[in-house]
């Protein structure tokens, strides 16, 4: 993509959307991370499918560990890997309490110090809580940082340092949502939408995908 096509391609995406967030639901810190861990490879509508019972009777990692291992794991059973994804919640909750006065911590390095926390998820916490510019790069954002030529990268780290040399500033909080909704819904795997997407003149996707 040409560094002056990047400016009008986020302005793009914000006249769609001004006001970007999570699909994930949460009311708290400790439910956004808790949502963020279980929602590794797998969807947001399953996630707050489980988290909707969850959180009514656990929504403190004091409350999660009374809770204990084998009644968390029935609330999240449907939800891909629910067993190693419990494990590292109540790992998580152990060091929250132990450690953090049972507040979920600001930093990266503590964030990444919890068990099941890796880059990608402390990066949403980062971005999504406490308002960093920071990029949280899933596999939605992987493709289009790719596809549209905005930020080529061979693997996540790449294609995060890339957009955080390339985004424009006053777009950079927002940037996360804007590119993982462009991947879930218009930028797809399989067949890009590109005859309804908004940022289509800014893209270096070639041949656009013709509407169906």
């Amino acid at each position: 993509m040409k560094t002056e096509d990047i400016e009008p391609f986020f302005a793009a995406l914000k006249a769609a959307n001004p006001q970007p967030n999570t699909e994930l639901e949460y009311t708290s810190v400790f439910e956004l991370l808790t949502a963020v861990l279980l929602s590794a490879q797998a969807t947001d509508v399953g996630v707050n499918k489980a988290t909707r019972r969850l959180f009514l009777v656990a929504n403190t990692p004091q409350a999660m560990l009374d809770l204990g291992l084998e009644g968390l794991e029935g609330y999240i059973k449907t939800i891909g890997l629910y067993r190693s994804k419990a494990r590292h919640l109540m790992q998580t909750c152990h060091i929250l309490v132990e450690r953090h006065g049972g507040q979920v911590p600001r930093t990266r390095e503590a964030l990444e110090a919890l068990p099941g926390v890796g880059r990608k998820t402390a990066n949403v916490v980062l971005n999504v809580a406490f308002g960093e510019a920071t990029m949280a790069v899933d596999t939605h954002i992987f493709r289009v940082g790719n596809r549209t030529g905005l930020a080529p990268g061979r693997n996540p780290l790449e294609v995060e340092k890339r957009l955080l040399e390339r985004v424009p500033q006053q777009y950079m909080v927002d940037a996360h949502h804007w590119l993982i909704l462009l991947g879930r819904y218009v930028c797809q795997a399989r067949k890009p939408r590109c005859w309804e997407c908004v940022v289509a003149p800014y893209c270096g996707y070639q041949p656009k995908t013709p509407a169906p």
